[in-house]
């Protein structure tokens, strides 16, 4: 049997010629060889019958290694007689090209139906539905000692769904509460996707949050920062009696451990009491008359600090 060279009815100078080339090289040479630019010439007809039958086996990756099996272990071993293209009726070429194509199309049918079965299978597999996040916010206490939350979202159809969501004690800031089956309807029988809700721990007038820390103000009088006294400091579930040195400043910290947040491990951050040292807005006579007296008999000036 002889065998085609079909790079060569492409133009081509070898096998190593990628999809684009041939498919490059195909429209050049259907261009040439064209029957309606080549009206009288009878070997234009027939080359551009081998021109498509070429580009029919080299343009599909696994007909193209097939091929290229084929040239390789028939002619490139075995040296058996091969020639670029010479066709007509009772050409030599016919027993090679029913053969290959043949074999090619039965293949080709196989795939086919490989892949109508695929897709048909595919569209009866069940298919989860999306996953929907959103964000809350809530309190540190709430947080803290767990709480029940109502959300309202809108759902595709432009209805608003109501949602009980309970929080645990202890979660976290940005951890996720995961709600199964609330999220986009599956199809093909698919269960329904997830709700996600990040949850935000926010500040408020009483505590602030950093990591497992909780930070508060401690409110003193001018008289117990001067004088020092102990005071009792609020935590979230409790208060702590802590001992106020002579003189402390506004703007120190005193560190409770263990009086936080709850931590991932069971345990506590601390609680963090920065002072603040109030004076009244509003004296008695009594107490102008003593702060009067104070300012005679106090050399303090506060001022004089920044200037030695």
């Amino acid at each position: 049997m002889i065998f085609k060279d079909y790079y060569k009815i492409l133009g081509l100078e070898n096998s190593r010629a990628s999809i684009d080339d041939i498919k490059t090289a195909y429209r050049e040479q259907a261009k040439k060889y064209h029957p309606d630019v080549n009206v009288e010439n009878k070997f234009a007809e027939e080359r551009f019958k081998d021109i498509n039958e070429a580009y029919r086996v080299l343009s599909t990756g696994s007909s193209k290694r097939k091929y290229d099996r084929m040239w390789n272990r028939n002619v490139g071993r075995n040296n058996i007689q091969y020639e670029e293209s010479k066709r007509g009726s009772g050409s030599v070429f016919s027993d090679f090209f029913n053969l290959f194509f043949g074999e090619l199309g039965q293949e080709k049918e196989i795939e086919e139906k490989t892949a109508t079965a695929k897709a048909k299978n595919k569209k009866k597999q069940p298919i989860k539905g999306e996953n929907v996040e959103t964000a809350i916010d809530i309190s540190i206490e709430d947080g803290f000692y767990g709480a029940t939350k109502k959300i309202a979202l809108r759902t595709i159809d432009g209805k608003m769904k109501s949602f009980e969501v309970k929080i645990p004690a202890g979660i976290r800031e940005n951890e996720k509460i995961r709600l199964l089956g609330q999220g986009k309807l599956g199809s093909n029988g698919g269960k329904n996707g997830d709700l996600f809700i990040n949850v935000h721990l926010k500040d408020s007038d009483k505590f602030k949050i950093k990591g497992y820390d909780l930070y508060t103000d401690l409110l003193l009088t001018p008289w117990e920062a001067a004088l020092g006294t102990r005071a009792n400091v609020k935590g979230i579930d409790d208060e702590s009696s802590v001992y106020i040195p002579q003189g402390v400043q506004s703007g120190e910290v005193l560190t409770i451990p263990g009086k936080g947040y709850k931590d991932a491990k069971g345990g506590r951050g601390n609680l963090v009491a920065q002072v603040k040292v109030m004076v009244p807005k509003k004296l008695t006579e009594d107490e102008k008359e003593i702060y009067t007296k104070l300012k005679e008999v106090s050399s303090f000036n506060p001022r004089h600090m920044y200037e030695m």
